[in-house]
């Protein structure tokens, strides 16, 4: 089992930072990702792998004046 923003998702083998955003339908383009504290670029969601029991926290940048 993970958490995603304090949210139970269910674990699986081989599940990526891509994956959850995924499941989780996160589409906005401008995001900051982390796992387990430690940030991570869009161009690593596709191979970074999550382990069970891993936190995971998203949180959309937003710009403007």
């Amino acid at each position: 089992m993970l958490q995603v923003n304090g949210e139970a998702l269910e674990w699986r083998e081989g599940m990526t930072l891509r994956d959850i955003l995924v499941a989780k339908r996160y589409t906005f383009p401008m995001l900051v990702v982390t796992l387990d504290g430690t940030l991570f670029l869009p161009d690593a969601y596709d191979s970074t792998p999550v382990p069970d029991g891993a936190e995971v926290k998203v949180m959309h940048l937003m710009s403007g004046g």
